[in-house]
């Protein structure tokens, strides 16, 4: 399938990139504000991930309760063991239509970061060489990716349930129009980022007039069959609390969040998901500015629930960063903190060994508590 297509290379990934500019720019001359720009490009201590580890770990927080292997320990987890692998997920690139304040990827349109086609292929022999059941598509915006419909056509064809972590206003980026549609008919599970069913909450977290859009994507997705009950047309709301405070019950702000969008828009969906705000990348720079920092990283120490743990998503879920190196986790990709294989054997998709993954000890430190706080917290919301 991949054969008519060329390699990503630093002049597509910059093509792809101004494209996207261009779109914002024209945008942004009738809806507010510049958006902010990734930490990268405004060169933050915060962009380096050794950084971020090391301002987690200088907070004078209380002793061993503060020490997530010790925490594992006092519950009877000597070390943080992988379960049957049952989610290959894959962020293909960093590069995003918006800069959201609370971004854990660092994502933006000045990240030209893309899979390529040969990462790409990468991923799809290991995939083959696992029982993985579902593959989770994000990024970025992983929409933005040239072989994204590619790869989801493999996928697909190959009988995996198959999820696209979407931000909801990429489908209004005039040559992405068609994606509703086109994901409805391969059965895509459909998992869009709104903090808030309230304009001021979402506005406040992801920029001035994003509310009005993502409203407009997902009337979309509803008229093309999303949102409306049919298991080949699954529509999942994501919501991150905007502000310094654990999410909410998921069931209940599931309640609340239908009846609020169909009254107000008359949009339907098929479920939500709630996650707590991992402190790291910006999240991070907005707790250290806010004065929020010890006291939400306190919050998550506090509120470490023990019945999280065997549920923890790094446990199930193998990572693929961009670039085709293996994380236990979409967190500890960002960090930067290298799977730990036995034999210390470098972790990429391009030297894959499932014997050898089954083995190793998943990597953790003191962002693991934002996943053990409260109900818990994973890629596929709440764990408890």
């Amino acid at each position: 399938m991949f054969d008519e297509f060329e390699p990503v290379n630093a002049a597509m990934s910059g093509a792809i990139a101004a494209q996207v500019s261009q779109t914002l720019n024209l945008e942004n001359k009738s809806t507010g504000p510049k958006p902010t720009t990734s930490l990268l490009r405004r060169q933050s201590p915060l962009a380096n991930p050794r950084q971020q580890l090391q301002t987690l770990d200088a907070l004078p927080l209380a002793g061993d309760r503060a020490d997530f292997a010790t925490r594992l320990q006092q519950h009877g987890w000597p070390s943080l063991q992988p379960a049957t692998l049952e989610i290959f997920q894959i962020n293909v690139g960093k590069l995003c239509n918006m800069t959201c304040r609370h971004c854990h990827v660092d994502a933006g349109p000045d990240r030209s970061e893309m899979m390529s086609r040969d990462t790409i292929e990468a991923c799809l022999r290991a995939l083959d060489q696992t029982t993985a059941h579902t593959v989770d598509i994000t990024g970025g915006a992983p929409e933005l990716n040239p072989y994204f419909r590619d790869l989801v056509d493999e996928c697909v064809w190959r009988g995996k349930h198959v999820i696209d972590r979407c931000n909801l206003t990429v489908l209004l980026i005039p040559s992405l129009q068609d994606l509703p549609e086109w994901l409805a008919e391969r059965g895509v599970e459909v998992v869009c980022s709104l903090p808030h069913y309230r304009k001021f909450n979402t506005d406040h977290q992801r920029g001035d007039g994003t509310f009005e859009k993502s409203i407009e994507a997902l009337r979309r997705l509803n008229a093309a069959g999303y949102g409306q009950g049919d298991a080949k047309r699954w529509l999942t709301l994501m919501s991150n609390p905007v502000g310094a405070f654990l999410a909410g019950s998921q069931v209940k702000m599931e309640q609340e969040w239908k009846a609020g969008l169909l009254k107000n828009h008359g949009v339907t969906f098929d479920r939500l998901i709630a996650l707590n705000n991992m402190p790291i990348s910006r999240y991070l720079e907005w707790l250290e500015q806010s004065g929020n920092l010890e006291r939400y990283m306190e919050l998550l120490v506090n509120a470490f629930n023990p019945a999280t743990i065997s549920g923890l998503m790094c446990r199930n879920t193998l990572s693929v960063s961009w670039d085709g190196r293996l994380f236990d986790c979409d967190f500890n990709q960002m960090l930067e903190l290298p799977m730990r294989l036995p034999g210390d054997r470098p972790a990429t998709i391009h030297d894959f060994h499932p014997e050898l993954l089954a083995g190793r000890e998943i990597a953790t430190a003191r962002h693991c508590f934002g996943c053990t706080a409260g109900a818990g917290s994973s890629c596929g919301g709440a764990i408890e």
